[in-house]
């Protein structure tokens, strides 16, 4: 959701704070939204996307109190952090928001952590880089107007005007008179006050603080949890524990939607040391082979063995023999080695389809002054996140509790509800932190299966997978392979660019959605692909605006194995193939790879208004040059730099590298990074984090990760053979900088992380003459040195 149709839906809907006084001598200070059916006298209102607390669709919130505000006696502030917390911080970042308008002290406000309740939140979700541009004017409206009602007691209290009130550090102030309470003494006053409308940040602006007098957004903000992370303190999913509580495993076929037809050793199994049940999964529905894979079908077959304890469960399933129907992928075209051979087929016949065309591509490429050819691949990548998935739940009594640490607990609700034939309404999800998602937990196969374990079991279990379960059932990064070809006039300006992308799916037919004109196949019955998840490309990707002669064809193969988004979808395989041909071009057209850039931009765009703001990129690609003093370094023999910049989730990056290559053994250096976020870095200490922890990523994605499938099975097992970057290996500094602009704060977990690739691939073509076109780097005999 963009911040325009934020804005739009909270002044379509009336969104109320209401007050309820506490047992301890405090108020509870929450969120009532009125749905626009209520004020107009109409029926029930039907939602729509982003309602039902998940982002996903469902009705809004009800007018019902949420709770986001308690004002303790001790005039301390707890603030409930209503998101899925998975390291991005957003624990710290939402409080940050409502304490800043609140005006109270950092240093007093505590941060509790919310269940998942539709009936009070919305938008309880991770991913995408969204938590910032959809919470920050909401969140600030909670503050400013909680802030706002204290006001109003006050003068009521007092019988001054609010004008003459001011606030700070949690306390109000009548300097005319000299007198002043602290929030919790005017609690009584508060609890007695009718709901108030949420004040808007446009019409009521006076209200809000300006960003000059902001004492907590902007600031260094340590993350909330950050003492108990590194003492150790049981904090994440894996630490979960309740009384009474089974450990369990989950064996499942090697090949997607295969299962066990039975196990050889059942009886020995059910004897081992502490092994309480073993549960047999067999009659999930198959997946017939020409349909894409769902993206989080449930539950799916498999063995589950329930034990006294996780390390006894393990070792029963390590000797358990179990024999599988490995179902119609299971087979030698499902390879990667036969995936390979078949997208070079694929681009030498005619493409199934064409995503967009612009002008006379064909014809310019033909009288381009200089034409340049290029294939690229990149594989399929696991998420693997520290914290390998897992889940606690307790089924009882037609109630089923757990304790998840998935992105998107909407969607595990509802299918662990599925799963154990009770409503969604009877499930109670406990939101707990997880170690990494990086979008796998966006999926919720280890809910669905703790969930139904319990259920079988009979008792409360602890569902742990291990680091082998992790790497071979993941929702993988789609790999892919492009096949470009890009015409130069005879003042190296880029006039022609075709791309014929090869993804994963399956050619479908029937009703096409209608769209702009160039936007793919037109309405009707035509062919148009059905591809995996994440693995499409847009008929806008860059740098279809600013190339007259421009085409976009694609095709597409089946595939053994799931997908789905890994931080940075698309864009962190995309980026690395555009702006690595992007540079092939530059150094064709004897241009500087950053002033190519810089001249592509200032072309005329041909969809404006797409989302996608030119000016903002060339501002943040200048800061990163200027940074880095690109083109004015003399630097040694087998040492350069290399740029790249991408645009996603609303974020404007541009990075550059320094690397070293000696025997093709690479060292990063330097790392600069200019950014466009918007108006407002909320928290900087967290904002720098984001931004490094994304460069270290991507150089893991670009060195060594790759996974490979043989008979629709995945090879790789841990991080020996999907190895990320070591401590020595990473750059010994990562400078980040931001450009202040005019526009509402957006994310950057994301955004952060395609332009390293292809800088450090660039730099290590210009500290050789390597031109590298398949990812992993590993793959042509590179490595960290």
């Amino acid at each position: 959701m963009t911040p325009t149709t934020l804005d739009k839906k909270l002044i379509a809907r009336r969104s109320f704070l209401k007050v309820t006084a506490t047992g301890a001598g405090g108020v509870l200070i929450g969120l009532a939204v009125q749905p626009l059916s209520a004020q107009q006298g109409r029926g029930a209102d039907k939602g729509g996307r982003g309602g039902g607390g998940g982002g996903f669709g469902g009705p809004q919130v009800a007018p019902k109190i949420e709770n986001y505000i308690r004002i303790n006696a001790d005039n301390t502030v707890t603030i409930m952090a209503k998101n899925p917390e998975v390291g991005q911080g957003v624990r710290t970042m939402l409080p940050m928001l409502i304490a800043e308008e609140l005006d109270v002290d950092w240093k007093d406000v505590k941060i509790e952590q919310t269940d998942f309740d539709p009936t009070k939140y919305n938008g309880q979700i991770a991913g995408g880089s969204t938590a910032t541009p959809q919470n920050w004017n909401p969140m600030r409206q909670v503050g400013a107007t909680a802030r706002a009602m204290l006001i109003a007691a006050a003068a009521q209290q007092w019988n001054v005007p609010e004008s003459e009130l001011t606030t700070g550090s949690g306390h109000m102030y009548h300097k005319a008179s000299n007198r002043s309470l602290t929030y919790a003494q005017l609690a009584p006053k508060l609890a007695a006050m009718p709901a108030r409308e949420l004040l808007d940040p446009k019409n009521d602006a006076e209200k809000f603080k300006k960003p000059a007098d902001y004492k907590i957004l902007g600031k260094v903000t340590k993350n909330n949890d950050i003492m108990a992370i590194v003492t150790g303190k049981p904090l994440f999913g894996i630490d979960q524990t309740v009384p009474g509580m089974m450990y369990a495993v989950y064996q499942k076929c090697p090949v997607f939607g295969g299962k066990p037809t039975g196990i050889t050793n059942l009886d020995e199994i059910k004897k081992m040391p502490g092994v309480k049940q073993v549960i047999v999964v067999d009659d999930r529905p198959a997946i017939p082979i020409e349909q894409v894979l769902p993206g989080d079908p449930g539950l799916e077959n498999g063995v589950a063995i329930v034990a006294d304890t996780w390390w006894n469960a393990q070792q029963a399933r390590k000797k358990m023999q179990v024999n599988w129907d490995l179902g119609p992928r299971g087979v030698p075209d499902h390879s990667s080695t036969i995936y390979a051979q078949k997208a070079v087929e694929l681009n030498q016949g005619k493409p199934m389809t064409t995503t967009r065309s612009d002008g006379d591509v064909e014809g310019s490429l033909s009288s381009a002054a200089k034409t340049v050819e290029a294939a690229y691949a990149y594989p399929f990548i696991s998420h693997a996140p520290l914290e390998p998935q897992g889940c606690t739940a307790e089924y009882k009594d037609g109630k089923c509790t757990i304790w998840s640490t998935s992105q998107i607990p909407q969607g595990g609700r509802q299918l662990a509800a599925q799963a154990t034939g009770i409503q969604p309404t009877d499930v109670t999800l406990h939101m707990v932190r997880g170690g990494g998602g990086f979008g796998r937990r966006l999926t919720n196969d280890y809910m669905v299966e703790a969930a139904y374990i319990s259920y079988k079991a009979g008792v409360p279990v602890k569902l742990l997978w291990s680091r082998e379960d992790d790497m071979q059932h993941d929702y993988y990064r789609p790999g892919g392979f492009q096949f470009l070809k890009a015409g130069l006039d005879a003042q190296g300006k880029l006039v022609a660019w075709r791309n014929h992308f090869v993804t994963y799916g399956a050619l479908a037919t029937g009703p096409a959605p209608a769209g702009p004109p160039g936007f793919g196949p037109p309405p009707g019955n035509g062919p148009r692909l059905n591809t995996v998840t994440a693995g499409a490309m847009g008929p806008t990707e860059f740098p279809q605006p600013f190339v007259p002669n421009f085409a976009i064809q694609s095709s597409a193969q089946p595939l053994a194995i799931r997908t789905g988004s890994l931080r940075a979808p698309s864009s962190n395989a995309f980026a690395f193939v555009i702006q690595s041909f992007l540079d092939e071009l530059a150094h064709a057209a004897g241009k500087d790879p950053v002033q190519f850039r810089l001249d592509l931009l200032s072309q005329p765009s041909k969809t404006p208004g797409m989302g996608f703001l030119p000016e903002r990129m060339i501002a943040a690609t200048k800061l990163a040059a200027e940074k880095s003093n690109w083109g004015k370094t003399n630097l040694p023999k087998g040492t350069a730099m290399g740029f790249g910049f991408h645009f996603s989730h609303a974020g404007y990056f541009a990075e550059v590298a320094e690397v070293s290559v000696v025997n093709k053994k690479v060292k990063v250096n330097k790392v600069w990074v200019g950014a466009d976020i918007g108006s407002q870095i909320i928290n900087a200490s967290m904002a720098e984090n984001m931004a490094q922890g994304a460069i270290i990523d991507g150089m893991s994605e670009l060195m060594g990760q790759a996974i490979t499938v043989k008979n629709g099975a995945v090879e790789q097992t841990n991080f020996n053979n999907h190895p990320m970057v070591r401590m020595a290996q990473a750059p010994a500094t990562i400078e980040v900088h931001f450009v202040k602009s005019d526009f509402p704060p957006t994310g950057l977990g994301e955004p952060s992380l395609p332009p390293i690739l292809p800088a450090i691939a660039n730099a290590i073509f210009a500290a050789t003459g390597d031109r590298v076109r398949e990812l992993p780097f590993s793959k042509s005999g590179y490595s960290w040195a």
